[in-house]
């Protein structure tokens, strides 16, 4: 399987009001993979918008994964992505089985993308590369870091953290196989925008 293209990862405020409709807009434009990431203690509205997504991204031949919830991504067949306060990885990896995705937040230290590594993640995590709404606070990544990912893992690497069309470039070119973005996609006026921003991301890849 092969994990190269835009990562979008949706935002419950963000899509507040216009949360199907924005996120169909961007698998118009094409989503490797969608990440369903919402914090609320609602469970029967996250697993109704889970339910929702999973038909949605089976229709445009998109992976979902489902952020921070290993049960609810096995309940639907689909991946999960964990961060750093959601413990080991081999659990999920045991529960969803060998041929799902499992991705691993790594802020921005190797070791843990090693960690991540050894424990069957299909995917690391790096980030923040530029100033982010979503985490504010969260450590810095840089190239240099990109670069030994590159040399020590054998593993897609992601990166995410104030992604969007006029930065995302270089990432690319120091070899990021994955762009996840939030706000650079979905912080859109419009469906037709977010499909052009997902179009163009995905443009941005055929030309490396």
């Amino acid at each position: 399987m092969k994990l190269r293209g835009l990562y979008a990862i949706t935002d419950s405020q963000l899509l507040a009001g216009k949360f199907l409709p924005y996120v169909e807009a961007a698998l118009e434009g094409g989503v490797t993979l969608l990440q369903y990431r919402d914090k609320s203690q609602d469970e029967a509205r996250r697993l109704r918008e889970a339910e929702a997504l999973a038909e949605l991204c089976a229709r445009y031949k998109t992976h979902l994964i489902i952020n921070d919830d290993a049960e609810l991504a096995a309940r639907l067949g689909v991946g999960v992505h964990l961060g750093q306060t959601d413990g080991p990885l081999t659990p999920a990896r045991t529960l969803l089985g060998r041929e799902a995705i499992i991705g691993s937040t790594c802020h921005a230290q190797l070791d843990l993308a090693e960690q991540a590594a050894r424990e069957g993640a299909s995917y690391v995590a790096f980030g923040r590369f530029f100033n982010s709404v979503t985490k504010p606070g969260v450590p810095a990544a840089d190239s240099a870091l990109l670069e030994q990912a590159h040399a020590r893992l054998k593993l897609p690497i992601c990166a995410i953290g104030g992604i969007n069309l006029d930065n995302a470039a270089p990432l690319i070119a120091h070899g990021v196989d994955l762009l996840a973005v939030i706000h650079g996609l979905f912080g859109a006026d419009s469906t037709q925008e977010v499909t052009r921003r997902a179009r163009a991301f995905n443009a941005l890849f055929a030309s490396a």
